[in-house]
């Protein structure tokens, strides 16, 4: 192998990176041939399921305690103060937002798994400080920790490292698709668990599966050849002001502080009203487990029409609207189980479409050079979200009674309501990676032109030092070929 092929070795793939993706003729390559360029490798496909895995792991240590932490909580000292219950609940989200972008950053420096081994260890001594917690202010210092071990950026630049620029978008959508698994198992396992166990014993296992996740990553996970900043995934210092002071990126940036706020404020009013209703905390998963799995169902259309049909806007206004409809339907049918019941279908069918469609509208709308970094901000913000609704949630119950926070919930959602309409609606994009050789400044600016004037592309990235080219290209009428073309004349 000579000098530039091994220039392009990655240890995820086990083979050499072909430096310009060359599918010049891509017609006369042979099926067998075109298949193995369309799928990930085994040890790309690894550290994929490993990375979701550890991604999922952590975020059903956040989600699992959500149902039944306000009831446990009232019976510790200090839990008479519905505030301080809504401070532990949210906690970890005042953390893990300050701390996820400047971990992202140290694990350029230092490397990507010391730094999701130390944020792992953080949780796991958060969680086991909660579970030998015999107040509420000593709970409150464990989510603390707990949010301190901020892998979330990490794990996204981890991710881009050992994955090819083709196969990065699967690589994601696979940690995206296990969230979303995570959070709806979590709201179901929350009360048996609690039921078998208790707390202690929820905070004790979530440290547990900490532990088991370093060993992934010490042992599942590849180690990546090259360590280095990716623009498509990572958050740049250098892109915050222009990320900051784009409107329609700041409205997605309230939308999400909004949902997540909405989302905790929930789990401190809807517990109580279950219990008032006559299901405890180990029983509440009667409802939950129903609710989440026709809620999933339900999700699904409204997703393919938004993506498919190009009908991104109004499927998230709809949504939005949804989310607070069903909340006042907490609000005045909370003498009804099958209101309550009902009223939760609704809220997470909207949640859960929403909760979808924010990334691929922020991925739109967003500047291709300033992708990872408004993505590393949403994300941020959407934990700031989660800690401000609990905390508001809770002074809110304290001084002025449940039915207060379902009147926060619905004001909150009709001004985000407000906010969205003024948002154009996100044009039907795509977005394209493509690996490049080494290139000079030069020939990345002229091929950047090329690239800019083939029919079907919006918007143009080479970054040489990086060795992408990244495209923003209508979903209808974009010629690939042509694109592999430049591609591979510049190889």
């Amino acid at each position: 192998m000579g000098k530039a092929s091994r220039r392009f070795a990655c240890d995820a793939c086990k083979q050499p990176r072909r430096p310009a993706r060359m599918r010049l003729h891509f017609s006369s390559l042979t099926p067998a041939v075109q298949t193995e360029k369309n799928l990930m490798t085994p040890l790309e496909r690894r550290a994929s399921i490993g990375l979701a895995g550890i991604y999922g792991l952590r975020m059903l240590g956040l989600f699992i305690i959500l149902p039944i932490f306000a009831l446990y909580a009232e019976k510790l000292p200090g839990g008479e103060s519905h505030f301080l219950i809504g401070i532990a609940l949210g906690a970890y989200g005042l953390t893990q937002s300050i701390l996820q972008i400047p971990a992202g950053w140290l694990s350029d420096r230092y490397g990507r798994k010391p730094i999701i081994i130390v944020g792992l260890l953080l949780f796991a001594a958060g969680s086991f400080i909660a579970a030998s917690a015999d107040d509420i202010y000593w709970i409150i210092f464990g989510r603390v920790i707990q949010g301190a071990g901020a892998i979330n950026a990490a794990v996204m630049a981890l991710t881009a490292d050992l994955t090819r620029e083709e196969h990065r978008t699967k690589a994601m959508a696979m940690i995206g698709i296990t969230i979303g698994i995570t959070f709806s198992i979590s709201m179901v396992l929350s009360p048996l668990l609690y039921h078998y166990i208790g707390m202690p014993g929820m905070f004790s296992l979530i440290g547990v599966l900490a532990f088991a996740s370093i060993a992934v990553v010490l042992w599942f996970i590849p180690n990546p050849a090259i360590t280095r900043f990716h623009s498509d995934t990572e958050a740049s210092t250098g892109k915050l002001a222009e990320v900051l002071r784009n409107k329609d990126l700041l409205r997605m940036d309230f939308g999400v502080f909004t949902l997540h706020a909405i989302l905790m404020s929930v789990f401190m009013q809807v517990p109580f009203i279950l219990r008032g209703l006559g299901l405890d905390a180990q029983h509440q998963w009667q409802v939950y487990l129903p609710v989440m799995l026709v809620a999933f169902g339900l999700m699904v259309p409204p997703i393919i029409i938004a993506e498919k049909k190009a009908k991104l806007k109004p499927v998230f206004m709809l949504s939005i609207a949804l989310a607070a409809v069903a909340q006042l339907g907490i609000l005045f049918l909370q003498g009804s189980i099958w209101g309550i019941a009902l009223s939760l279908l609704l809220f997470f069918t909207a949640f859960n479409v929403l909760e979808a469609t924010q990334p691929s509208i922020v991925s739109k709308i967003a500047p291709l050079a300033a992708k990872g970094t408004a993505m590393g901000v949403f994300s941020s913000v959407q934990f700031l979200g989660a800690f401000f609704g609990s905390a508001m949630g809770g002074l809110l119950m304290q001084l002025y009674g449940g039915n207060a926070v379902l009147v926060f919930a619905v004001g909150m959602l009709l001004l985000w309501l407000a906010v969205a309409s003024s948002m154009r609606a996100p044009q039907a994009l795509l977005t394209k990676i493509y690996h490049l050789p080494q290139l000079d400044e030069d020939a990345a600016g002229k091929l950047r032109l090329s690239l800019a004037q083939l029919r079907g592309v919006r918007e143009v990235l080479v970054v040489a030092n990086e060795q992408i080219a990244c495209l923003k290209v209508e979903m209808s009428g974009f010629d690939e070929d042509a694109v592999e073309q430049l591609v591979a004349m510049n190889g």
